[in-house]
């Protein structure tokens, strides 16, 4: 039995839809013990991953973001205060972790990508490994003063390995493997269903409407123009409320998102990651809403642009936007020009994590 520790970000549902991928592909090992550290989407988490050698710890991981109301931006002034509070106490944040990894005899971490655990890990001689397109603290330059990310460059700087995701820009000097996009299998007699259930005529294009779980803008979504947009169907996340014949929205209890995006010949979406590699993966096109504050978001646009996988739009220009033929047939006609991507990257890095927990346990 070999048990490794899986700390996920606490920011929304991408980083847990990318750490459910890895695991799922873990598990394959019948000798793997996983335990979960994670809070905001533990419910989604246990429900995607059905087996008796995954346990769960319910842990705030990290701060994410705080967005301004009605709005893709970030508010600066929250996030400063939220992070300050997160730190206040961070050296007893770390001796937490020292015990609970010392308890629970842990063979190796992995984090998507919260610093908690990587003082602790270094402590105790654990191998440890940062699996993520960005760390918080790039996320935060420009955000928040560097002086008051010490903590969280210090804990970056501890880990053994990095394992960089398509679009990083990280710059650690800790061993650091690359890899390409990767996301949830899809289930092609599913996506069907899912078609037929929105476009049961089979004359409307279906457009994925993906704006995260942590964004709250529903009091202007509902009069966005493109709900009028001419012969489209819109699918839109379960905290979307829009109220129109178009528009079905994905029932809160349903766990493989990643099938509804397969469905869509476009995704609009900010540029998480999950949500993009997603939509990579199953050759849809993508409509970026561009978010220039955030430089996480910035380096993925700059990943898509560099492969002609998207088009970008800016925030106040979606406002007055509306889709017509002759947009879907020029980004059908661009983007399906471009091979997939995905080389079973999920397989790989499960692989590489194996290897590593291998090494340090022989």
């Amino acid at each position: 039995m070999r048990i490794i520790a899986y700390y996920i970000s606490d920011y929304g549902y991408g980083h847990a839809s990318r750490g459910i991928a890895i695991i799922r592909n873990l598990l394959k090992d019948p000798e793997v013990y996983i335990i979960v550290c994670h809070s905001f989407a533990l419910t989604f988490i246990k429900d995607s991953l059905n087996s008796s050698r995954v346990i769960f710890r319910n842990l705030k991981t990290d701060v994410g973001y705080f967005l301004e109301e009605n709005s893709i931006q970030p508010d600066r002034n929250r996030l400063v205060e939220e992070y300050k509070n997160f730190v206040s106490n961070w050296d007893y944040k770390v001796n937490q972790e020292q015990d609970f990894l010392q308890m629970n005899k842990i063979d190796l971490v992995v984090s998507d990508i919260s610093p908690l655990p990587f003082e602790a890990t270094e402590h105790l001689g654990i191998p440890s490994i940062g699996l993520s397109n960005f760390t918080w603290y790039t996320a935060y330059q420009g955000l928040i003063e560097d002086r008051e990310l010490y903590p969280f460059k210090t804990a970056y700087q501890k880990m053994t390995y990095f394992f960089s995701l398509a679009g990083g820009n990280e710059k650690w000097t800790v061993t650091t493997n690359e890899y390409g996009i990767y996301s949830r299998e899809v289930d092609l007699k599913e996506v069907e269903r899912i078609r037929t259930l929105v476009n049961p005529n089979g004359y409307k294009h279906v457009i994925f409407l993906g704006l995260g779980m942590k964004i709250d803008v529903d009091s202007s979504l509902e009069e966005l123009p493109i709900w009028n947009s001419p012969d489209c169907a819109f699918i839109v996340s379960s905290n979307v409320q829009v109220n129109r014949a178009n528009v079905f929205q994905i029932p809160s209890d349903y766990l493989e998102s990643q099938n509804y995006i397969a469905a869509a010949d476009l995704v609009i979406s900010k540029a998480g990651w999950g949500m993009v590699g997603e939509a990579i993966n199953a050759n849809v096109p993508l409509l970026i809403l561009n978010r220039t504050s955030m430089v996480e978001d910035q380096n993925t646009i700059n990943y898509l642009k560099k492969h002609h996988l998207c088009h970008i739009i800016d925030w106040d220009q979606f406002k007055s936007f509306r889709l017509d033929e002759f947009f879907m047939n020029n980004i059908t006609k661009e983007i399906n020009v471009n091979s997939k991507l995905n080389n079973h990257e999920a397989d790989k890095i499960a692989a590489d994590i194996l290897q590593i927990m291998n090494i340090s346990t022989s």
